[in-house]
């Protein structure tokens, strides 16, 4: 290659450094349009999050708020039925009472009420006798079990007594 003039020299290093000026430039470009596609990318990102933050807020709020109103509620029910079983134990005693002030103040009324009584009392002491008795079978069943049992050891015993003799 021939030599180059000092003036072909300086031409082609600022040839060289236009070169890399435009390279870095364009390198700078790039690294900027990428660094402004993250950040709005990144505001975006960030805006869905905050969207979706206020929305659980919102929701996790909502919830709380029910779930006071049904302990409310609860609470409420509770009261209600306290207040209802008085009423209805009251209810109750009363008409226990008219029935008995109404029985008793009749005379056929007394007298069917002492049957009733009578046949109860008789179905009672029945069933008791029938406990009774079931139970002193099953008593001198075993005892005649036992003792028949005891029987025939005596006997074996005995006759082995008398094979030895």
């Amino acid at each position: 290659m021939a030599q180059q003039t000092k003036t072909q020299r300086q031409a082609t290093a600022k040839k060289a450094a236009a070169t890399r000026k435009r390279n870095a430039a364009q390198r700078t470009t790039a690294s900027t349009k990428g660094s402004a596609r993250a950040t709005q990318r990144s505001a975006k990102q960030t805006t869905r999050a905050a969207e979706r933050t206020t929305r659980l807020a919102s929701r996790a709020a909502g919830r709380r708020l029910e779930a006071a109103v049904a302990r409310i509620d609860a609470v409420g029910r509770q009261a209600e039925r306290a207040v209802l079983i008085q009423v209805g134990a009251a209810a109750e005693l009363r008409d226990q009472l008219t029935s008995t002030a109404q029985t008793y103040t009749n005379l056929n009324r007394v007298a069917r009420e002492f049957d009733r009584f009578e046949r109860r009392g008789a179905r009672v002491l029945n069933k008791s006798e029938h406990k009774v008795r079931r139970a002193r079978r099953e008593v001198q069943h075993e005892a005649r079990t036992q003792a028949n049992g005891i029987r025939s050891e005596a006997a074996d015993v005995a006759d082995r007594i008398k094979q030895l003799v």
